[in-house]
């Protein structure tokens, strides 16, 4: 790849809280990233129903699947950030997952996916990454491996401002962001 080619990169928040440090954390990513990344954030995916079949055969797909669907679709890579739920993935993320998932055109085919974690707490979303590594398997993503992101003990590495200012997290975070770049632009044919 060449330093004028950009790689796309949609980003999706597992948290629907404004002021969540994974919001903070993704927030944190352009700045902590190879120069040829190019980040959007994904639509919301807020106002989809539950997934029932029954209401995809009589309306067909929510508007805000389309859309979540298109922006996946339309970039070269993405980059899930998400806070562990009950020991898995939030609801709300799995929903929009599940809707995706029965599209024809199926968004996450072939893309190169990478999850970052960030909790209050000592395994740092362990527990999420794995759940999710699944469920992005079943619908045919490349999810990507090694280094992993784990911010355990958010609370003490982001300021009150929600600014990333603990070091080795940032340093773990740009060492994540340039192995996945590549890995990302050989998936998508751009290496």
């Amino acid at each position: 790849m060449t330093s004028s080619d950009k790689l796309n990169v949609v980003t999706i928040c597992g948290s629907l809280r404004r002021d969540s440090y994974n919001r903070a954390l993704m927030r944190a990513l352009p700045a902590l990233a190879p120069a040829h990344l190019a980040f959007t954030e994904a639509p919301s995916y807020a106002g989809l129903p539950l997934y029932d079949s029954d209401l995809q055969k009589t309306a067909g797909f929510p508007p805000e699947a389309t859309a979540w669907a298109d922006a996946i679709r339309a970039a070269d890579a993405v980059i899930v950030v998400t806070p562990e739920y009950n020991w898995s993935i939030p609801g709300p993320l799995k929903n929009a997952i599940d809707w995706v998932s029965r599209m024809t055109d199926q968004p996450f085919k072939g893309k190169p996916v990478a999850i970052q974690s960030a909790s209050t707490g000592l395994l740092g979303g362990g527990r999420v990454q794995q759940h999710l590594r699944v469920c992005l398997t079943g619908v045919d993503a490349v999810v990507f491996g090694r280094p992993e992101v784990f911010v355990t003990f958010a609370a003490q590495k982001f300021d009150a401002n929600g600014e990333l200012k603990d070091e080795p997290t940032r340093d773990m975070i740009r060492q994540h962001l340039a192995s996945f770049a590549a890995f990302a632009a050989k998936v998508a044919g751009k290496a």
